[in-house]
């Protein structure tokens, strides 16, 4: 039999969308915070000079400083307030969920609930201070040795940086938060999105323009756009897949009462990683480019040489590409998936997987599917990833059209969507109970 929860999804109307106040004052709030990050892009850093900047740009586009550039909405490209964006912040995080794993006292404030988790994002924080400043730094002393970048070289220029960067970062990090508190979304996520879709329609209009000039032909830009529709299309089944694992639960009685067993499923995703993965395994691939082109050609005969075997569209870069992304794969998975702590939980409220044992065999067997799915979602990754890359490669197309920007501006949408549905599907609730109410109360 279908639920009522089920049925009222069936028959959800976005044209509720109009009598939610609450959903609609979220939606203006974040489109609100979004407006105010794309301002910050363009308040560029005191003490740059705007025509040296782009020149080195154009050499560091291909490097890393081109990834950073995309995920923060051209704010590197100008140098602005906003240029570290949201990176410190997520790498923080990440680190943090990696030290949980290893380290017992951070387990244990993991498993405190409200108040632990208060007191992770507390240390998250605290590390995303230090990152940004070590990122920052670094940013000031790249820019002074490349050529006559800075007008006034020297550590007040350095402290400014610092400051402003770090400042902008920690910035963004308490936007994100306040759009994850009071408005609809993940903030972080949203931040990122929002850099990358502000960038696309530019990225468009270049991509035609090169078209008109004759550098790449009509039959290659519609064949990328009829790429990426097909990959939006496959990201969004894959990204909907899921392994549901029939979860029994007995008999009990409370009182004199006895209870029948239910039946619930636990969902697996495929993709439990996320967009971490192309993330990582692109910002690793190109740090010895960006090295080399702040070097201008002056660095170890070995690096010049790892850069020109691992360069962008070389063989060797997209098999390390696939190679990296399947290990993120599988890495960030166990991270954030604890068959064993999955396991005990279901033991303490009586559930159990049929003709499987509660306890350890149940971890073992979550663990076994868990690995399989997730050969599974990691080709799927690889495969998101590596054709756009070919495709950019080979046909010289502008970096936005990469199918790590796909994967994020995909997978946030459908995650914004779906929030949007759980505060309607609310509403809707909310009404029927208030209708309920009335008609007992007339019934009186």
């Amino acid at each position: 039999m279908v639920s009522a929860a089920e049925q009222l999804a069936a028959n959800l109307n976005f044209g509720a969308l109009g009598k939610a106040e609450e959903l609609k004052k979220r939606i203006w709030f974040t489109l609100g915070a979004l407006i105010v990050y794309r301002l910050g892009t363009y308040i560029p850093m005191p003490g740059i000079n705007p025509d040296a900047l782009a020149d080195v740009f154009k050499n560091a586009q291909q490097g890393i400083i081109g990834l950073f550039n995309m995920f923060s909405g051209g704010a590197v490209e100008r140098m602005a307030i906003f240029a570290l964006n949201i990176m410190p912040y997520i790498s923080a995080s990440i680190i943090i969920q990696l030290l949980t794993s290893v380290s017992p006292t951070l387990e244990a404030l993991k498993k405190e609930g409200e108040a632990g988790r208060k007191q992770l994002n507390q240390y998250t924080r605290y590390l995303t201070v230090v990152l940004a400043v070590f990122q920052a730094y670094g940013i000031s002393v790249g820019l002074e040795g490349s050529g006559s970048v800075v007008a006034d070289p020297g550590w007040f220029f350095r402290i400014t940086t610092v400051i402003t960067l770090t400042g902008g970062t920690m910035f963004l990090m308490w936007l994100g938060e306040q759009i994850t508190s009071r408005g609809i979304g993940n903030g972080t996520s949203l931040i990122i999105f929002g850099g990358i879709v502000a960038e696309l329609p530019g990225a468009f209009v270049r991509t035609l323009q090169l078209g008109r000039e004759g550098a790449i032909s009509t039959v290659v830009i519609l064949a990328a756009l009829l790429m990426a529709v097909v990959v939006i299309a496959f990201i969004v089944f894959m990204e909907r897949a899921q392994r549901r694992l029939l979860i029994q639960y007995p008999k009990r009685q409370v009182g004199n009462r006895i209870y029948e067993g239910q039946s619930s499923h636990l969902p697996l995703k495929l993709n439990t990683s996320g967009v971490i993965p192309p993330i990582f395994a692109s910002s690793l691939l190109l740090i010895p480019t960006t090295i080399a082109s702040f070097m201008q050609g002056s660095g170890p005969e070995w690096l010049q040489t790892i850069t020109t075997h691992i360069g962008h569209g070389r063989p060797a870069y997209m098999v390390l590409y696939v190679l990296l992304i399947v290990f993120f794969c599988f890495f960030y998975t166990a991270i954030v998936f604890n068959p064993v702590e999955t396991a005990d939980n279901l033991k303490k409220h009586g559930g159990f997987i049929p003709g499987i044992r509660p306890g350890e065999r149940t971890a073992e067997y979550i663990d076994y599917v868990l690995t399989r799915i997730t050969v599974v979602g990691a080709a799927y990754i690889a495969a998101v990833c590596l054709f756009p890359e070919l495709l950019i490669s080979y046909a010289s197309l502008p970096f936005y059209f990469g199918g790590t920007s796909l994967l994020i501006v995909v997978s946030v949408t459908m995650d914004t969507v779906s929030q949007i549905q759980g505060h309607l599907l609310a509403h809707q609730y909310e009404g029927l109970v208030k209708k309920a109410k009335l008609r007992g109360g007339r019934r009186r």
